[in-house]
């Protein structure tokens, strides 16, 4: 059932008839309008500077408890500051939760409510980023320490199951609101089609594109994907018919690029596996021996499999002395035939 609550708080618009016939009504307007979109802007900032406080004491917890396990001796100190830091910490998850009241009852207005909820995401294009200056090299430093610091929260978060679960973890982690975590998602479910892991697949596909609608969230309404967390899992947990279409299709899409990369990295895998063994037939003039074999006249082929140097000589005294010699050189080119091996053996020997 659709809910339309939402509808009652709406703030008036920019353009209601509602003014004195004194009052320049374009500047009225126009004074509104900026009033408002000035709230806005300080409640974003507001919200950013939450996240921050949250990150760094995120941080210090996980310091202060990891000096206090390493630590073999009673620290009181140690000890001390951790009871201050659990305090620090139902502040801050009170201050949360106030934040997501404000969010999930805010007054719609003509700048958000016009704003298109979701588009398609197409998650093999990048994004814009601030970073987009730095050189391909930060790029993947970037990720790499990302992904060594964060992995096992990412891999938490891809196994839940429920959206309120995702919410609740997304919020108490919002550094995983980023482009990075959405990489190592897409890079995951690549690994696991190619494993034939398919329903974890397709599980984690889920977790993955709702990353990216948050990112794409904010994107749209250019703000913290950190501040679009909460709103994109209560718009979706509504069910409304346009942002669960949209989600679906863009979800189902998503997995089939899934399979036909990981189709394609085995077809790659394939073919470098087959380029190594080929290399390492190579003989001494290098050349393939099975293909030199498959390409020799059938009388010569029928000598070298059954391994009979008789059969090869009289086939060779045979033939035409030209032809016998380009075959026999690509044979030791290829290593098929070793010149003056029983020689060689009988010095070994002696």
């Amino acid at each position: 059932m659709v809910d339309y609550s939402k509808w009652k708080d709406i703030e008036i618009s920019d353009d209601e008839d509602d003014t004195h016939p004194n009052i320049d009504t374009p500047s009225l307007f126009r004074w509104r309008h900026q009033a408002r979109v000035e709230r806005m802007k300080e409640r974003e900032k507001e919200m950013e500077q939450f996240y921050k406080e949250k990150e760094e004491y995120e941080k210090k917890l996980n310091m202060v408890k990891s000096k206090l396990n390493s630590d073999e001796k009673e620290n009181e100190d140690l000890k001390n500051a951790l009871s201050a830091l659990e305090i620090e910490g139902e502040k801050i998850k009170k201050k949360e939760k106030e934040f997501e009241v404000k969010e999930k009852f805010e007054p719609w207005n003509v700048d958000t409510i016009s704003q298109e909820g979701f588009s398609k995401t197409v998650i093999n294009k990048p994004q814009k980023r601030a970073d987009e200056s730095i050189s391909e090299e930060e790029k993947e430093e970037k990720m790499r320490i990302f992904v060594k610091e964060n992995e096992k929260l990412i891999k938490e978060y891809g196994i839940f199951r429920h959206y309120e679960d995702s919410r609740k973890f997304m919020m108490e982690h919002s550094h995983l609101a980023c482009e990075e975590t959405a990489n190592y998602l897409v890079v995951w479910c690549i690994n696991l089609e190619m494993e034939e892991k398919h329903d974890l697949m397709k599980h984690v596909a889920h977790q993955t594109i709702c990353v990216q609608f948050i990112l794409e969230l904010a994107k749209q309404l250019d703000r913290d994907p950190r501040s679009c967390i909460s709103a994109f899992f209560h718009r979706i947990q509504q069910a409304e018919e346009q942002y669960q279409k949209a989600f679906t299709e863009e979800l189902e899409a998503f997995k089939d690029r899934v399979r036909k990369r990981a189709q394609q990295k085995l077809e790659e895998a394939l073919k470098e596996v087959e380029e190594e063994e080929r290399k390492a037939r190579l003989g001494p003039g290098g050349l393939d021996p099975l293909e030199v074999l498959e390409e020799l006249p059938e009388e010569l082929k029928k000598c070298f499999e059954t391994q009979d140097i008789q059969m090869l000589k009289d086939a060779i005294s045979k033939m035409d002395p030209e032809v016998a010699a380009v075959h026999m050189k690509r044979c030791v080119d290829s290593g098929l035939w070793v010149p003056d091996a029983n020689k060689n053996n009988e010095d070994e020997e002696s």
